[in-house]
């Protein structure tokens, strides 16, 4: 997330708002392709994706990674080289950041990050966007981020945010503290804040945001992790403690009962399929930016 400026987003937004009025002005080029290098299953972003280079006019290739020849051991270095030869975008979603910092490095084209265990920055956008189509203004409002602030959504969530001028509450469990490069970085932008009592932490809150206690390569943890986050389980309750109008974001796949409640994600106040359905929006309108920008 940290390689896009405010103006950058502020862009990606433009072209966004474009698209839904029927003006935009950027095309990819004729034939463009996408391909769409993934280690870690995926169903949003996966979709949008593919979706969004089909309806642009050009073509998504789905590479699972286990079918390919890195499950034998070719580098990330080598697969970068190669695949950037064959196609004018990459999106990997992979395990380690690392290894996309790798591909990135090594690949011609852009390479963009569809969420590895430390971001997920097209989902941070997507969520910004929706906020900003609610809300009218991004600028002033409070996100409550509640359960994992250490996750990868999280990181990029903070960071984005305070770019865009908003500010930031963290609430989770007593000692457990977000990603610390993450949050020290953020803080460099804007505020951002850590508590460990709800009611504290939601005050004043304009967005209530919570993702899955059990994330991706965290599965033998599910039990601790489950109990860890139990008493930060986004509910009715909580939801009162925000303001009157505040909105409730998940970026989903959601476990109700567990970090959300089902009245809650289907309540009056959700807007988390609409921030579903905009991942297509901000999908095109990241295909295009960089078309505009290579």
């Amino acid at each position: 997330m940290d390689d896009l400026s405010k103006d950058q987003i502020s862009r990606i937004f433009e072209i966004a708002d474009d698209l839904k009025s029927g003006t935009a002005t950027i095309a990819l080029k004729t034939g463009a392709i996408l391909a769409m290098f993934f280690e870690k299953p995926s169903t949003r972003t996966r979709v949008s994706f593919e979706a969004a280079i089909t309806q642009l006019g050009g073509h998504g290739i789905y590479i699972d990674s286990r079918t390919t020849q890195h499950s034998r051991g070719e580098s990330w270095s080598d697969t970068g080289k190669m695949l950037s030869s064959y196609v004018d975008f990459i999106a990997a979603r992979l395990y380690n950041h690392s290894d996309i910092v790798e591909l990135a490095n090594n690949s011609t084209v852009p390479v963009i990050n569809a969420l590895t265990d430390l971001e997920h920055p097209t989902q941070a956008l997507t969520d910004l966007y929706t906020i900003y189509e609610v809300k009218n203004r991004l600028k002033g409002l409070k996100i409550a981020f509640i359960g994992d602030i250490a996750a990868n959504t999280a990181n990029s969530l903070m960071l984005a945010g305070v770019k865009m001028n908003m500010s930031i509450s963290l609430v989770g469990p007593k000692g457990y503290m977000p990603n610390e490069r993450y949050f020290t970085k953020a803080r460099e932008y804007g505020m951002v804040d850590v508590y460990n009592d709800i009611k504290e932490g939601v005050a004043d809150a304009d967005v209530l945001y919570t993702d899955t206690f059990v994330s991706m390569g965290q599965e033998n943890d599910t039990e601790k992790r489950l109990k860890l986050f139990a008493p930060y389980q986004l509910n009715s309750k909580v939801l009162g403690y925000a303001k009157s109008d505040a909105v409730v974001m998940h970026c989903l796949p959601a476990h109700r009962g567990e970090e959300i409640t089902a009245d809650v994600i289907d309540g009056p106040r959700s807007i988390v399929f609409r921030q579903a359905k905009n991942k297509l929006l901000i999908a095109k309108a990241v295909l295009l930016y960089l078309s505009e920008n290579v």
